[in-house]
């Protein structure tokens, strides 16, 4: 399956974005969707993922109570509605699918798409 992220750009502290996640096939019903982010010089880290009927969703510490992860499996596409948003929040942001249960691991997901950008400004 081919994922297409989208949605990043330029926002001040405090402010909202939300990214999309578009899936190529109907079978994206069947697969888990993560969220990842990567600034430069540090690591990946796991934002949030989704299990495929939406009934398990699993959040990275940082990020939980202002980041929601959501699907519409009807639109083969899934979101990240980011709130409250931090400097600390810029990076490059990656979806992901699996099969199996809404994980944290990054190695465990299948599928990647390309990043799209988050700034946050003081």
């Amino acid at each position: 399956v081919q994922l297409q992220a989208s949605g990043g750009g330029l926002v001040q502290a405090g402010g909202s974005l939300r990214l999309s996640c578009a899936a190529s096939e109907g079978t994206f019903s069947s697969y888990v969707v993560g969220w990842f982010r990567q600034s430069p010089g540090k690591e990946r880290d796991f934002v949030a993922a989704i299990s495929w009927n939406s009934d398990r969703t699993v959040y990275g510490d940082s990020v939980k109570g202002r980041f929601t992860i959501s699907r519409n499996n009807f639109k083969n596409t899934a979101y990240l509605q980011m709130n409250s948003l931090k400097p600390e929040d810029t990076a490059g942001y990656y979806c992901a699918a699996r099969r199996g249960v809404a994980g944290w691991v990054s190695d465990e997901y299948e599928y990647w798409g390309q990043g799209t950008l988050v700034t946050v400004s003081s």
